[in-house]
């Protein structure tokens, strides 16, 4: 909820500090809207098929307007926490889940890679948004990529989506070379 309220203001998080910030939550409005509109559409429908009683009404028509928060809000930890490309590196992120920082002497290649298909592998970290990654960052050595309930691996292939993939790959190669 907190990105909820970072949206409405206009504000980012994690993306001061002399980098630049690259979106990647575009290739997933549509179907987010779309998932909201279906919501409402839903709170509509149980408010008038509950109206013969009340309480149970009240409790369905609190969960279904939460729920349509919730999936704008889950849009919006997106939008508010794009990639950041500074001169120590790269921060690849997916909306909460996601935060990883890869320093840019570990960066061995980066390019631009459509891939449509991801199959679990050792050592990858795919972050696919519409099921799509377009920029792929192989490291020299790997990194340590910590999940949203605190496991660990080490990935040395990150693949992910970004909006403008062609400006984030040249943000990168444009950078200080690594020693």
């Amino acid at each position: 909820m907190v990105s909820l309220g970072l949206w409405v203001a206009r504000r980012t998080h994690g993306a001061g500090g002399g980098g630049t910030a690259f979106g990647y939550a575009h290739g997933q409005a549509a179907l987010m809207f779309g998932f909201a509109f279906v919501c409402g559409v839903e709170t509509v429908a149980m408010s008038v098929l509950l109206s013969d009683w009340p309480t149970v009404h009240a409790v369905v028509l609190f969960l279904d307007v939460y729920t349509v928060v919730f999936v704008v809000a889950l849009h919006a930890a997106s939008v508010v926490r794009p990639h950041v490309v500074d001169p120590g590196g790269v921060r690849v992120r997916r909306a909460v889940h996601v935060d990883l920082r890869i320093p840019r002497e570990r960066i061995g290649s980066v390019r631009r890679e459509l891939r449509m298909t991801h199959e679990a592998a050792d050592g990858v970290l795919d972050l696919a948004i519409g099921s799509q990654t377009n920029v792929t960052v192989e490291l020299t050595e790997p990194v340590t990529h910590v999940t949203l309930l605190g496991g660990r691996r080490e990935v040395s292939v990150v693949r992910f989506h970004a909006d403008d993939a062609d400006g984030l790959v040249r943000a990168l190669t444009a950078g200080p070379a690594p020693p």
